[in-house]
């Protein structure tokens, strides 16, 4: 990655706008709340909060890396552009009837999501392309245009483009759009051949409709950035952070903004990766849990694991199968609605439920003070003791615990005959577990056990209930790094620039073609290789090669890593062996006798991380310097305990903290419950370990 002195790194989320700044070694942070009406203005409020920190003006910034969820949050709350689809005829109903399966096997009143378009916006044209590549019947352009035509008249902002077979032949998809840009100059055009050149229609047809759907709204939102930005005097390049953990021009994003789906969850893996590599770990539970929502990702190895198809607005929580399909590369990780604005209210069933629904910014929790009147975690976390009313956000709100008392009172304590205390504890308890419950499952989907694991926690609300997870989970140990609160754009300073073109090629191992997979290899990265060179024209770039592999007749396949002589040297016997090598991994056995298939392959190219030195961990303790006393409560004793409160700017490496109670700093607190001991390392992470009971 080409050398920048002065970084910005802007992560927008549903609560807060976390802002970072790096220059001449030092770090300054600050945490806005996001304006959802020009969330470019909480950027620019904050670029001005941290440049005065730094002693350096706007202009002085020579680069800035931005993720947001604006993409995931239209897509979630249907938001987007008027958009039409046009794809192949009989084909026009493939994203409502879906795979026909049930996500939810036993429930008779299934409801399945509604598609992203409905039935009267979705076109067909004749044409046909078989599973080989080749032409059956060759499309119309007088029809084509005849289609386009109906689209102009109904007023359309976006077309996406799905045709059948696409994939391995994009010519009629091409000429499709040679049409819609020739009559609709104004119409942004998303082909999928291009989004998401891969097998499987329902999850490519999706991903191309999302890609067109946001398409005009994040174009004209990085347009109005870049102006603002440029207005204020800041002239350097932006970049954005994709879902797969890496940096792309601000280009392509406007080209391909479903590749910016998860892209703040993911600069939150990226920095706990990081975090895991100075620490030497092979086994991290990234716990990442802002004001909307929580993100639980393993790490293994240093590296985040990574999926090329997720999920967007699950209707039911936990339930694969019940949201809408992205086909792209992107970082394995589950997301609940649990952040620090989360709501909670008493169902049919008197049980205490919290989100998915959240106050966000506006008018957030209910001490917030904007308007919020029902209680969210943030009044919980308030009354229990893990928040001060005069020193949130360092000292830049004031929460209002009156409001807080009375929301709990109103909406959970009132129905279960509870005071707000217990209300409290009710609403915080059920959040810890429905965050602890998506981890179990989560680690069970990949064959992990979670007690081996080190937790490494960030984002606003994470260190307030990291270690109940802990306690939870069977956990042993938690790291809270420094700026744990702005902990994705932190990870986004920390991302190479990387892009990942892959494409489906179907190929039985009986019939393997050595020089068709080194050619297409070559083509992928060569094409990825060019995305890089977007934005970094002088570093050497890194290529990673990956293919996707199953038996004959299963419906899935695995992820297979190649080294790059193993890609463009390839042979059959090594293929197999690879493969064989990674299945029995993961069910314990091969199959003897069947063929396998090779059906997706992938490129992913990049700059060189920067090396992370290790950390020689502390050795010698010394007493930590205590701020004062307060009074916390501890759920695993379902009581309030007396602890002590520290200052985390005054805790030097070494500091040991053997009492329950709490380090605060500017952009969040460190709860430390009775069973935890916490020591300061020299990297100024906040290492707690179980305390050891005595026999």
């Amino acid at each position: 990655m080409t050398a920048a002195t002065t970084r910005l790194g802007v992560d927008i989320g549903g609560t807060f706008t976390d802002v970072v700044l790096e220059t001449g070694g030092a770090s300054y942070s600050t945490k806005v709340l996001t304006t959802y009406a020009a969330p470019e203005t909480a950027i620019i409020d904050g670029m001005y909060q941290v440049c005065a920190k730094a002693g350096i003006t706007p202009g002085d910034i020579d680069q800035i890396i931005h993720g947001t969820t604006l993409a995931t949050n239209a897509l979630i709350e249907r938001r987007g552009a008027k958009t039409a689809l046009i794809t192949t005829e009989g084909f026009r109903d493939v994203i409502e009837m879906r795979t026909e399966s049930r996500f939810e096997q036993y429930d008779l009143n299934l409801q399945l999501p509604e598609p992203l378009l409905p039935r009267h916006m979705r076109f067909t044209v004749q044409g046909r392309i078989d599973a080989n590549g080749a032409v059956l019947v060759d499309i119309d352009r007088a029809e084509v245009e005849a289609v386009v035509d109906r689209i102009a008249e109904a007023g359309f902002e976006s077309v996406a483009v799905g045709l059948i077979h696409s994939y391995l032949n994009p010519a009629h998809e091409e000429l499709v759009r040679d049409v819609l840009t020739e009559k609709l100059p104004d119409v942004a055009v998303s082909i999928s051949s291009e989004v998401s050149p891969q097998m499987r229609e329902y999850e490519r047809f999706n991903t191309v409709v999302a890609n067109a759907y946001i398409k005009p709204l994040m174009a004209s939102y990085l347009g109005r950035l870049e102006d603002r930005l440029k207005a204020e005097g800041v002239t350097c390049r932006i970049f954005l952070m994709h879902s797969g953990g890496g940096i792309i021009s601000i280009q392509n994003a406007a080209d391909f903004p479903v590749r910016l789906v998860e892209s703040g969850p993911a600069g939150g893996a990226v920095f706990a990766a990081h975090i895991a590599a100075r620490y030497g770990l092979d086994k991290v539970l990234s716990f990442d849990m802002g004001g909307t929502t929580a993100k639980i990702c393993l790490i293994k190895n240093q590296s985040p694991k990574t999926s090329r198809v997720f999920e967007v607005a699950r209707t039911y929580r936990f339930k694969k199968g019940s949201g809408m399909p992205i086909s792209i590369p992107v970082i394995d990780m589950v997301e609940i609605g649990a952040g620090g604005g989360s709501l909670a209210h008493v169902d049919s069933m008197r049980q205490i439920r919290v989100g998915p629904e959240s106050a966000g910014s506006e008018p957030g929790p209910a001490c917030y003070g904007r308007g919020g009147a029902r209680p969210a975690v943030t009044d919980a976390d308030l009354i229990l003791g893990r928040l001060e009313a005069e020193d949130f956000a360092g000292g830049t709100m004031t929460l209002d615990r009156g409001a807080s008392e009375a929301a709990l009172n109103a909406h959970i304590g009132g129905a279960l005959d509870m005071d707000h205390q217990q209300a409290a504890h009710g609403l915080s308890e059920v959040v810890d577990e429905n965050m602890a419950n998506a981890a179990r499952v989560h680690a069970v989907e990949n064959g992990e056990d979670l007690s081996d694991y080190t937790m490494i926690a960030f984002g606003g609300a994470a260190p307030l209930h990291a270690a109940r997870l802990c306690e939870k989970l069977g956990i042993d140990r938690l790291l809270i790094p420094p700026g744990a609160g702005v902990g994705s754009a932190i990870g986004f300073l920390r991302a190479p620039f990387s892009f990942e073109a892959n494409r489906s090629v179907y190929m039985a191992l009986s019939d393997f073609d050595g020089a068709a997979i080194s050619t297409l290899l070559r083509e992928l990265r060569d094409e990825a290789t060019g995305f890089v060179r977007t934005c970094d024209a002088e570093s050497p770039i890194l290529a990673d090669f990956k293919v996707y592999m199953r038996y004959t007749g299963q419906g899935w396949e695995i992820p297979i890593t190649l080294s790059e002589e193993q890609a463009l040297t390839p042979d059959a016997a090594t293929f197999k062996a690879r493969f064989e090598e990674e299945y029995a991994k993961l069910f314990s056995r091969t199959v003897e006798g069947m063929d396998i298939e090779i059906t997706v392959w992938a490129v992913n190219a990049s700059t060189p991380p920067a090396p992370v030195a290790r950390i020689d961990e502390v050795t010698e303790l010394k007493t930590a310097v205590i701020g004062g006393k307060c009074t916390v409560f501890d759920p695993a004793e379902g009581r309030f305990v007396s602890g002590y409160r520290y200052d985390r700017d005054g805790l030097e490496p070494g500091c040991h903290v053997d009492y329950p109670g709490k380090i605060t700093e500017s952009e969040t607190t460190i709860v430390i419950p009775s069973s935890r001991r916490a020591v300061i390392q020299p990297d100024g992470c906040i290492d707690l370990t179980r305390k050891e009971v005595a026999p």
